[in-house]
């Protein structure tokens, strides 16, 4: 039977299906062209990137650290290069196996272990840490021969960071150590372009000169594209930006004068602040005891970490910005000057001075039994009368003396160019009300007062506000602000900038006020509380000599030092300037738990006077003298002049290149 089909309407059928595939073909093709087009033609420049980075690497170049000077060009701070053994963690399947297999070949000490565990808890796990430092040539080559048992382990040229002096001005050039948590976060903060410069970096200023000054002595970071192998290793460099080194930091600060009043010290605590009244510059800046900075470097130990941390001694507190103490007598002077300036009382106001001062049924003990009898302005600085200013406080009142000594920086903030400094208090009624709670607290009373004008009571002063109101006072009461940096060079186009105090400011001073101060003060030294200090000095100086209260002893009570435990006897303290017609240099010197300041920091202040203005170095009989608190070199028996009584400070070489 034959089967009937409509041949018509099957091919209709058919070219209905050959014109739909055609079309799908031509869509499918006209998609892959405009595919090729958007990958070929809109995406190429991001693409071609994409490429190049998974066939290339970026790697960044840390800068060489700048270096640290003082002010005659002796280095305080540099680099050398030195071979590391390092890990990467996440590359190693057994960590301990390898530490363990590690220390056959080169000597690894449990502390080195317990840095490196240390360090691995503040790092991530792709980040090389080192295990051991400063590896000497054989064990770099015992390494070198067995390294392919080892995958994830290497050894690095690395730049460490030295600080040749050693524990020599560390509160001053402060130290460097690794990026912790707290301070990767910050670095997030900053501007993407301060953010990579910090790529790579694994180091940052952690105290002093080495924290203020962390951008000029970080320098600017290079980069590096190199051609990687699938496995991701560098075959050949494609393109270099180099490092530009940091730049060198010039502090004013002589280190041998500063070595020098670090060994008058000895073992006792305390802080000296040495300043050019002429420009403000920082001479010399003590802190009592100090530490040896290199042992932060690379990650200090446990043990050392906990002498330094819990030591009663307390090395790393900077005394000289952060330490506060009362004056003390050395106050007086200032206080005579308030009361010129004011007109409160004239220089030949005389109050009797009988031992004491009444108030109400109150008595403030001011020379024994014996007092001073009649009593004048110049008498009342040389011969230290307490009695003479209890009075005057009282007559000047809490808040006008706070007036007066405010812009002589008391309680101030100096604007050091280091950073952590503290106010400390310079007290007033409004000081009182917003520093207590309770109403009964808040309230000042009048015989709070009295012991003001001694330097006492609330008072409580840095050593840099010290000495920088007596750089004021001994100028003619013309003020610049400290600072410890003389310039910055950069090391590349040897250019210098200069960093200078800014524009004075005159306080406005009488000079006849200014006169009868400076000249009571050099009665200190001739006739007064430090005579025997000073005795055969080449040179005019001034001083006032200062006792202050560690500990409150009640009025009816004798000061025995003998009775007390050695952190609550009193402080000793000196301030002075010199020479008398034309200030070179002005400081204030505290000796912590050491009694009287004639006996105990005045002989410190006579030995810097003689190096900054004779060139003499005390001898080491002299220098043992002053550390036992004896008051001075027998008279007539000339310091040692131009020879030390320690090795010379040499200059290491300058920084190593990027290795």
């Amino acid at each position: 039977m034959t089967e009937l089909r409509n041949v018509e309407a099957d091919l209709a059928q058919f070219r209905t299906r050959v014109l739909a595939a055609g079309l799908a073909v031509l869509v499918a093709f006209g998609l892959l062209a405009a595919r090729m087009v958007y990958l070929q033609v809109m995406r190429h420049d991001d693409l071609l990137a994409q490429a190049e980075s998974n066939r290339t690497a970026v790697l960044p170049v840390v800068p060489n650290r700048g270096q640290i000077l003082d002010r005659h060009g002796r280095v305080l701070a540099t680099n050398y290069s030195a071979y590391t053994l390092e890990i990467t963690p996440a590359k190693v399947d057994d960590l301990d196996a390898t530490i363990e297999a590690l220390g056959q070949l080169v000597d690894i000490q449990p502390r080195d272990k317990r840095r490196f565990r240390k360090l691995q808890e503040e790092s991530r796990s792709f980040d090389s840490l080192p295990i051991r430092t400063r590896l000497s040539d054989e064990e770099v080559a015992r390494f070198t021969v067995q390294r392919y048992r080892f995958p994830g382990v290497d050894v690095r040229a690395r730049l460490l960071r030295s600080y040749p002096n050693g524990e020599v001005a560390s509160h001053v050039i402060g130290y460097i150590g690794r990026i912790n948590q707290r301070e990767k976060e910050s670095i997030e903060e900053w501007p993407d372009e301060e953010q990579a410069n910090y790529r790579g970096t694994e180091h940052i200023g952690k105290l002093g000169a080495e924290q203020s000054y962390e951008r000029e002595l970080h320098g600017i970071t290079g980069f590096e594209r190199v051609e990687t192998s699938a496995g991701g290793r560098a075959v050949r460099s494609l393109a270099n930006t180099p490092a530009t080194p940091g730049n060198t930091v010039v502090l004013a600060i002589d280190i041998q004068l500063q070595k020098l009043v670090e060994d008058m010290f000895g073992e006792r605590r305390g802080a000296l602040v040495a300043i050019d009244p002429r420009n403000g510059e920082v001479l010399a800046f003590v802190s009592k005891p100090t530490f040896d900075p290199n042992l932060f470097v690379e990650g200090i130990d446990t043990e050392n970490w906990k002498l330094l941390n819990e030591s009663l001694d307390k090395p790393l507190l900077n005394r000289a910005l952060r330490g506060t103490y009362p004056p003390g007598s050395t106050y007086k002077p200032f206080m005579a000057l308030g009361a010129l300036e004011i007109g409160t009382r004239s220089a030949s106001t005389v109050i009797n001075d009988p031992g004491y001062w009444m108030f109400g049924n109150h008595r403030f003990r001011s020379h024994g039994d014996g007092g001073l009898g009649a009593v004048d302005m110049y008498r009342s600085i040389v011969k230290s009368s307490n009695t003479y200013y209890y009075s005057l406080a009282n007559e000047m009142g809490v808040d006008t003396m706070h007036d007066f000594m405010k812009p002589l920086g008391f309680g101030q903030i100096t604007g050091l160019d280091l950073k952590g400094e503290v106010r400390g208090v310079l007290p007033s009624t409004d000081w009182k009300r917003s520093s207590y709670k309770r109403p009964e607290q808040q309230r000042w009373y009048a015989g709070e007062t009295i012991s003001l004008g001694i330097g006492q009571g609330y008072n409580n002063f840095t050593m840099l506000q010290l000495a920088h109101a007596m750089a004021t006072l001994a100028n003619g009461g013309i003020k610049y602000t400290p600072h410890l940096t003389l310039a910055t060079e950069n090391v590349v186009t040897r250019q210098r900038t200069p960093l200078g105090a800014g524009a004075p400011v005159n306080l406005g001073y009488k000079r006849e006020n200014i006169d009868v101060v400076l000249r009571a003060m050099q009665g200190v030294t001739t006739e007064g509380t430090s005579t025997r200090v000073f005795a055969g000095a080449g040179y005019e100086s001034g001083g006032k000599t200062g006792t202050a209260q560690a500990v409150t002893i009640g009025q009816k009570d004798r000061y025995d030092a003998r009775k007390l435990e050695e952190h609550q006897r009193d402080h000793a303290l000196y301030i002075a300037f010199a020479p008398v017609n034309n200030p070179r240099v002005a400081l204030a010197v505290v000796v912590e738990n050491a009694g009287f300041g004639a006996a105990h920091a005045a002989p410190i202040a006579r030995r810097v006077f003689d190096y900054l203005l004779l060139d003499q170095y005390p001898n080491p009989e002299d220098l043992k003298a002053v550390q036992l608190g004896h008051a001075a070199a027998p008279i007539g028996t000339p310091l040692k002049a131009s020879a030390l009584p320690w090795p010379p400070l040499t200059p290491l070489a300058s920084p190593a290149t990027d290795p």
